[in-house]
């Protein structure tokens, strides 16, 4: 029996993906619009987690940081309340910056065993595990991200073993300011992306 109809059979829905943006970083942006399009190329349900109301000048302020992760978190566990996480064969999870420390804090609240692709990830990410040996992630970064050292990454990621891609010169939204320049690492991004949720 394949995997679609053993899943239907089971009462499962083949797969959920769920979207956490960053704080001025929305789902309609890049990175996550088209991660999304390939998500639900891969059959799985979306589904956007549009939290807001953020504090303002945040950056380099780590009170008002931790005040935006908690805003997001607790706007997430009300929109997500909803899911019966049961029913999903596959369950991925797609974040950006502060939404890559939300996803993981989530899943492991909730006990849920799920992939993770996570864009932009800022230090306080990896206070949550992933899991058992810290597998089924994928994390990226630009070298020009002020929201976090690149060694400090690549040391965190390399205990984790986590598979860090690194874009040389990019910004926190893996830019560098050139449009040629953005749409090239935009494609190896999502190059390197569907590779991990196919």
């Amino acid at each position: 029996m394949g995997d679609r109809k053993k899943e239907a059979a089971q009462g499962t829905v083949p797969g959920i993906a769920v979207f956490l943006p960053g704080i001025g970083y929305t789902c309609d942006r890049p990175l996550l619009y088209y991660s999304a399009k390939l998500a639900g190329k891969e059959g799985y349900e979306i589904v956007r987690v549009p939290y807001g109301n953020f504090p303002k000048n945040v950056k380099g302020d780590p009170v008002k940081m931790y005040q935006c992760f908690l805003t997001a978190r607790e706007q997430t566990e009300d929109l997500l309340s909803r899911i019966g996480w049961e029913r999903y064969g596959r369950i991925l999870f797609v974040s950006k910056s502060v939404g890559t420390a939300v996803a993981l804090s989530y899943a492991c609240d909730h006990g849920i065993r799920a992939k993770h692709v996570l864009y932009t990830p800022v230090e306080g990410t990896f206070r949550f595990p992933l899991g058992e040996g810290d597998a089924d992630a994928i994390a990226f970064h630009g070298t020009a991200d002020p929201w976090v050292e690149t060694d400090v990454l690549e040391r965190i990621c390399e205990e984790k073993k986590i598979p860090l891609h690194i874009a040389k010169k990019a910004n926190h939204s893996l830019e560098r300011g050139d449009v040629q320049k953005d749409l090239k690492i935009l494609a190896s991004v999502m190059e390197k992306t569907e590779a991990f949720i196919s």
